[in-house]
């Protein structure tokens, strides 16, 4: 085949996801038809997945800098500086459409890629998180997808040897027919030994590296920006198949590599694989690159050029090099036992220039790939305002049944059986993780005294009810959580889940939650530094709910202020501070007791978060405390309770004399915290929160074996343990 040969048609370009006008954009770039290999490339390039047509627009509402920022959007992941010449790289990724078409291989490859996008900038990967959404129990796939899910994630991260330590899972309705796998990773380097994309001077040799290309993942790009449908169970060979042996000896190489003089630029293969990798670093060093396909090691035969540029096999890097370097480099790799060759150079032409079996088969500008990609204003349409919940429309009920029905629901029960999946603790760095009663895992930063906070968030019930104010509560719960450890928080990534961008109430959810986002993120001086925007998350026309998660991370100066909230003790006070309204709109009460999903959601006064998170951040490095919770799905009641059992110590909570027992112990207000002190402190603790502007009030005590709702019938602690404890287990028994 040559260049000039076998032209596409607009039909092609139609089934590989381009519309009429970006068809017209290709001819008229290049003043011909594009070939079957240059219409692969083109597809996805200009894919939902990795031109992010319809979301750049509105992601640069996002504040992307801070005093701790050293990279923003823009790399393989984003760079904070976290003192003595140290730097955290991090960032989350999605691998939704993958994870439902085949559970174990979706998940493993989606952690495989997201440690890659952070080692590849120096870094050494320290910690794992993820953000699992399900849909409904009852639904014949759940199971399934939950067992291949879990088992994907901790057979890949154990295997390469990196602890996942925190996360959170939900299950609802809305996921049924897509469910979401966002994945998280830390990583630590040191701030000049930082390794960026750009691949800046012609002629410098490009170098394949990490395992064979085979058939797996072609168009894998492609299918992760259409929605699914009746033919999704056919989508099986678009997804990748991981070796996490490999990636541990691709990490290991790499940072060995990463102690030469060697690099000029370096790229994970992900999404569209060779072709991205190779495009992105070109576009953004200004440069050309020509490239010879017969030198790609393959594991299949007969593989064309189209197949080569869009296989999305793991385990693959691409580096470009100082001239003169090739053999050491070459020599690194080979030691490694791994994939390498030569398989290119850089250029001054601008162009993507690819070779096969002698003959050229793309020659195409890079630009129009990069940066010149459509850049869509989709229409859309602002979501409508719905209705406040009055608690007086809530008829009278037990608090204490309901807290035992909300203990065991779905999204509150214990998620252990998934987490003791998981290594928690290799690298022997991790101080709090999954289960160790802290609402944001911790993790040492190695030889050092410092630790790293990190906490995956977002309430998807509150941003479908109310798209902004769900974006602002997603980043101002995250913030809390960090704050709740003792950390001092820093800087976010994140995820963003929503449905077909094409539809403008989609949009409009986009747009609005983007918007809320942006004025948290401003208000609690809490930049975004990376992300990934993962759209037509839906099935026949059903989106999913709108789930924008946000993964931040925070500094502990000192390891040993860590703070959870299982060290509650007898007799200490338990203080609430931020207002109580008795929000119930929203709420994981109106849903799982009333069965009501409706209402709008609590409003977030972010002057007031701030003021009270900084409070309750002085307090924990004052030692004035023994336990802080943060208060979110369950409110005052539910916060007390997980205090309870991680305490190992009862809790009477007093009822309020002005809110129902609804809205006071299960109102969801937000910017909230509880917190255990000695009974002598509390005076002092109420004085200085007076001071600070933040309401404070004593609701209760830690005492007994019991927890106990105002008047309502006392619950043993061992059967709210049981039945919080047992419903995931009980559940994936038919698995």
């Amino acid at each position: 085949m040559s260049m000039q040969k076998d032209p596409a048609s607009y039909e092609q370009a139609q089934a590989l996801g381009l519309n009429e006008d970006e068809w017209g954009v290709i001819l008229k770039r290049l003043g011909r038809a594009p070939n079957q290999t240059e219409l692969g490339i083109f597809s996805v390039m200009w894919s939902e997945h990795c031109s992010y047509k319809s979301s750049r627009r509105h992601l640069r509402k996002l504040p992307t800098t801070g005093a701790c920022v050293i990279c923003g959007p823009g790399e393989n992941a984003g760079v904070i500086d976290i003192g003595d010449g140290l730097a955290c790289i991090f960032k989350m990724e999605s691998h939704n459409h993958p994870s439902y078409i085949e559970p174990y291989q979706g998940a493993a490859t989606g952690v495989g890629g997201i440690m890659r996008d952070v080692f590849t900038m120096g870094a050494r990967p320290v910690a794992l998180l993820n953000a699992l959404r399900f849909g409904s129990p009852d639904h014949p796939k759940t199971r399934a997808l939950v067992s291949g899910v879990v088992a994907g994630i901790g057979g890949y991260g154990n295997c390469v040897g990196v602890p996942t330590v925190g996360g959170e899972t939900n299950f609802h309705a809305g996921y049924d027919g897509n469910i979401l796998v966002n994945a998280m990773c830390l990583g630590i380097a040191e701030q000049d030994s930082i390794f960026y994309s750009a691949a800046k001077g012609a002629g410098n040799p490009v170098l394949y590296v990490g395992a064979k290309t085979g058939r797996d993942g072609i168009h894998g790009a492609t299918m992760a920006s259409a929605e699914f449908d009746d033919e999704t169970e056919a989508k099986r060979p678009t997804v990748q198949v991981g070796d996490p042996f490999t990636e541990k000896r691709l990490i290991e190489a790499c940072l060995e590599l990463m102690q030469t003089n060697c690099i000029v630029a370096i790229q994970d293969m992900g999404a569209a694989g060779l072709t991205s990798s190779s495009i992105e670093m070109a576009d953004k060093g200004g440069v050309g690159i020509d490239l010879d396909l017969d030198k790609v090691p393959q594991r299949e035969t007969h593989m064309t050029p189209v197949e080569m540029m869009l296989s999305e096999s793991q385990e693959r890097m691409l580096i470009v090099l100082r001239p003169g370097k090739e053999s050491e480099a070459q020599e690194i790799f080979e030691r490694w036992e791994l994939d390498v060759a030569l398989i290119g150079k850089t250029t001054d032409t601008g162009h993507m220039v690819l070779h096969h079996k002698g003959e050229t088969v793309c020659d195409i500008p890079i630009a129009p790939l990069g940066d010149d990609a459509p850049n869509y204003d989709r229409p859309w349409v602002a979501p409508p305002t719905l209705p406040v919940i009055n608690a007086s429309e809530i008829a009278p009920g037990d608090p204490a049944k309901a807290l035992l029905r909300l203990v065991q629901s779905p999204d509150m029960a214990s998620k252990r059986w998934i987490w003791e999946q998981y290594d928690r603790h290799v690298m022997a760095d991790t101080l709090k993780a999954s289960g160790g009663a802290s609402d944001a895992a911790v993790v040492r930063v190695h030889d050092t005294n410092k630790a790293l906070a990190m906490s995956s968030d977002c309430t998807p019930r509150y941003v479908l009810a109310n798209p902004f104010e769900g974006g602002k509560q997603a980043v101002a719960e995250c913030w809390r959580n960090l704050i709740a450890s003792g950390a001092s928080p820093m800087a976010v990534t994140d995820c963003l889940n929503f449905g077909n961008p094409e539809r403008p109430d989609i949009m409009g959810q986009f747009v609005r939650a983007i918007d809320g986002m942006a004025e948290a993120c401003r208000a609690l001086d809490f930049p975004v530094v990376s992300g990934n925007v993962s759209l037509y998350n839906e099935t026949a026309g059903t989106a999913i709910p709108p789930t924008p998660v946000i993964g931040g991370v925070g500094l502990i100066d000192d390891a040993t202020m860590a703070m959870g909230f299982g060290g509650a003790v007898a007799g200490d006070a338990l203080i609430l501070l931020g207002k109580t309204t008795g929000w119930l709109g929203a709420s994981l009460n109106l849903r799982e007791i009333e069965g009501r999903e409706e209402g709008a959601p609590p409003p977030i006064d972010l002057e007031q978060e701030r003021r009270t998170g900084m409070l309750v951040r002085t307090l924990i490095h004052g030692g004035q405390v023994h336990a802080v919770h943060d208060l979110s799905d369950g409110g005052l009641a539910c916060a007390a309770t997980d205090m309870a059992l991680a305490s190992r110590c009862g809790v009477h909570l007093m009822a309020s004399d002005t809110l129902s027992d609804a809205a006071w112990f299960f109102g969801e207000d937000q910017g909230r915290y509880l917190i255990a002190v000695k009974t002598g402190a509390v005076d002092a603790l109420l004085d200085q929160a007076q001071q600070a502007g933040v309401d404070a009030k004593v609701v209760g005590t830690m005492e007994g074996l019991d927890v106990v709702l105002g008047d309502a019938m006392p619950l043993a602690l061992d059967l709210l343990s049981q039945k919080h404890e047992n419903w995931l287990p009980a559940y994936m028994e038919d698995a």
